[in-house]
């Protein structure tokens, strides 16, 4: 992705973002901008115009933590919008070790220490899995896989809950929220391509899904992002129906870039008993499989 076109969008779409009321300056009668003008941004900036431009255009390239910091500032960016414009600024460094493109695990490539999927097993009362910031699923339970049998049986798909959420019809039956869903599917994928602007994976799923679908080319082109790490989620599950469950997402030490989520209901709620019942839904269907498969030997 280019990075001076990255910089140059989210600094534009990020001033359009803040209404001269919100920052505290005259709103006047002649405005030709949907936000503040470059000159304003650049006032509270405590930076010249000329210089704020030349950032505008997209070169990030030798900038100070300090003027990252005013303009993070001036623009009311949220912590992961500031972290998101710091991973820009040091993409655009110009040394070897930023700009020489970075080998990552590919979902294939990555291969789960054991006891992560002990651990992960070991977890029966909610549904867990790991993915990555491109949004592979890379390990799961088993709760987790019964919750989400959609995306494991849409042939395709490689297990990849953006490309779930805005190719498989299945999706918006499964996220009644699916507008949120989205919204956060692609701030996460722009928040990684911040991170990690030389995955060429992850540079061919946005192309697919640019390619594919309008919903997402629409969200790409916003660029939000966010951190992804607490909150509710609903779902409606085609066996047990409606489901509201809390998450909590952890960062793996032993695989930074990687993102364990929990899935829990509140205890005594419908939710609680409706993850009980996926759980024996899963155990039937597990072994009415079992006994479908032909005997080895």
């Amino acid at each position: 992705m280019d990075n001076r076109e990255e910089v140059r969008e989210f600094l534009t779409s990020r001033r359009a973002k803040i209404t001269p009321d919100r920052a505290g300056l005259p709103s006047g009668t002649r405005r030709r901008v949907p936000g503040l003008r470059r000159s304003e941004v650049a006032a509270l900036a405590d930076m010249s115009v000329e210089y704020y431009a030349k950032l505008e255009r997209g070169n990030l390239a030798g900038v100070s933590p300090a003027v990252l910091e005013a303009l993070a500032r001036a623009l009311q960016l949220d912590e992961a919008e500031r972290a998101h414009l710091v991973n820009l600024a040091q993409a655009a460094d110009g040394s070897d070790a930023l700009t020489r493109p970075r080998r990552r695990r590919t979902k294939d490539q990555w291969k789960p220490h054991r006891s992560l999927q002990w651990a992960l097993d070991a977890i029966t009362a909610g549904p867990a899995f790991v993915r990555n910031g491109r949004m592979d699923i890379l390990v799961a339970n088993q709760l987790f896989r019964a919750l989400y049998d959609d995306v494991y049986a849409t042939p395709g798909n490689q297990r990849n809950l953006a490309r779930f959420t805005f190719l498989d019809p299945a999706s918006r039956r499964f996220y009644p929220d699916w507008e949120a869903f989205a919204d956060v599917s692609v701030a996460i994928l722009r928040t990684e391509a911040g991170r990690n602007p030389h995955d060429k994976d992850l540079h061919d799923l946005v192309g697919e899904l640019s390619t594919r679908s309008e919903e997402f080319r629409t969200r790409w082109g916003a660029h939000n992002v966010r951190h992804h790490g607490t909150g509710t989620k609903r779902f409606h599950h085609h066996a047990v129906g409606d489901l509201t469950l809390a998450f909590e997402g952890l960062e793996l030490v032993a695989a930074p870039g990687l993102t364990l989520t929990l899935y829990s209901a509140e205890p005594g709620s419908p939710s609680e008993e409706g993850l009980r019942l996926l759980a024996t839904w899963s155990a039937t269907e597990e072994a009415a499989q079992e006994t479908q498969r032909p005997a080895s030997g």
